[in-house]
């Protein structure tokens, strides 16, 4: 077996052109338009964060490349694991951050002449790329180009959008997860269990992407009853190994094989709590008026929920199902920087797929209103993106 069963991905049906009749762009260039309009929506949101932060007496570069965790990134890009620092009433160690992203930075320093900002700038516009690339043909494949195309300037214009931007990991998990998400709808599972072994190593919630391996596999398998080609097993196998490895190996460096990663993790504040923490800063906010960002983060978190259950009554392929239930189970039911939430929901892009098919049922029948739309969403990533990082004064 070669390909994934209709169950797991519907392919799009296109009509064949009548001879002479003018035809759509061709995947190639649509994938292009898409990439383009992406990073034309991201430069923008650039320069105006840069535009606020100047008038603010904050230097750009120093915005994208230095704020919150990127500091952490880049010094371990530097120097390694091994440093911790006093917050609060307890010490917090840089292993809580995984090391694919810190490592290519490195790798970017060690072969051309940029500095860790601008190899970690590097890196994470060119994750974006790719990632906006899979995130089309995932679209595209479930619904064709328009779709594929609206899917990835609605990600791109998400009010956290400015994260994709900076030197964070977002932009390498949502690549590595668009493509193994696309290798698992065509049927390539050995590729679908490398990438998701990668982004196993981008970021703790990678895992989500061998969630989504394992259960469109399982699936199959039970499909076919146990009748399966072994490139399915290998890609299955393959899925897990890359969070799985450091997770122990943080273990093994603390001196607590099982359990050391997740220590490491609870003196941050981060641990699974079935979303006791997250229902007490709902509380908070509700009663006694928390900052405007903890807000919007809660509405957006809400929002989250109520797309990922019309992905269940649409019935989406069950490896988006599942990559996207497991990010937003451990983004709601984990305590901790519920600021951050949205954040962690970035790479979340298959619960757009309501919206993308919405918007271009609008633009297809009132074009005027679809482009109003997208210019109001333009508008607000851009001017609260600009306000996150250079006033928001909560965790990114």
């Amino acid at each position: 077996m070669t390909h994934a069963s209709t169950v797991l991905a519907p392919p799009v049906v296109t009509p064949q052109p009548a001879p002479g009749e003018r035809t759509g762009p061709s995947p190639g260039s649509a994938g292009a338009v898409a990439v383009g309009l992406f990073l034309g929506a991201r430069l923008t949101g650039a320069a105006v964060l840069a535009l606020v932060g100047a008038a603010a007496g904050r230097h750009p570069l120093m915005l994208l490349g230095r704020s919150w965790d990127s500091k952490w990134y880049l010094g371990i890009a530097a120097h390694g694991y091994g440093h911790s620092l006093h917050l609060r009433s307890t010490v917090v160690s840089d292993l809580a951050f995984f090391p694919l992203y810190p490592g290519l930075v490195r790798a970017v320093t060690a072969l051309t002449p940029l500095g860790g900002v601008g190899a970690g700038l590097l890196v994470s516009w060119t994750a974006a790329a790719v990632a906006a690339a899979g995130i089309h043909a995932v679209g595209t494949r479930l619904h064709g180009r328009a779709v594929g195309i609206a899917l990835v300037l609605l990600w791109g214009l998400l009010p956290h959008s400015v994260v994709l931007s900076m030197a964070y990991t977002e932009p390498l998990l949502t690549a590595f997860a668009a493509w193994s998400l696309h290798a698992v709808l065509t049927g390539h599972w050995r590729w679908a269990g490398v990438l998701a072994a990668c982004a196993g190593l981008a970021r703790p919630n990678g895992f989500a992407v061998a969630a989504a391996v394992l259960a469109a596999a399982g699936c199959e398998v039970w499909r076919r009853r146990g009748r399966v080609s072994h490139r399915l097993w290998t890609g299955a196998a393959l899925a897990p190994l890359g969070w799985t490895a450091y997770v122990l190996w943080v273990g093994r460096r603390t001196g607590n094989p099982l359990g050391g990663y997740f220590e490491v993790q609870r003196r941050w504040g981060s641990r699974f709590d079935f979303g006791r923490g997250s229902l007490e800063v709902v509380r908070r906010s509700l009663l006694h008026g928390n900052r405007f960002v903890f807000a919007m983060a809660l509405i957006i978190a809400a929002v989250a929920v109520l797309l990922f259950a019309l992905l269940l009554v649409e019935r989406a392929p069950l490896p988006l199902l599942a990559y996207s239930g497991v990010l937003l189970l451990i983004a709601l039911g984990g305590s901790g920087f519920f600021a951050s939430r949205p954040r962690f929901l970035l790479p979340a892009f298959p619960l757009l797929l309501p919206l993308a098919r919405a918007l271009v049922r609008t633009a297809r029948a009132r074009p005027w209103h679809a482009t109003v739309v997208v210019a109001a969403l333009a508008g607000l990533s851009y001017v609260y993106g600009a306000y996150l990082v250079v006033f928001g004064h909560a965790p990114l």
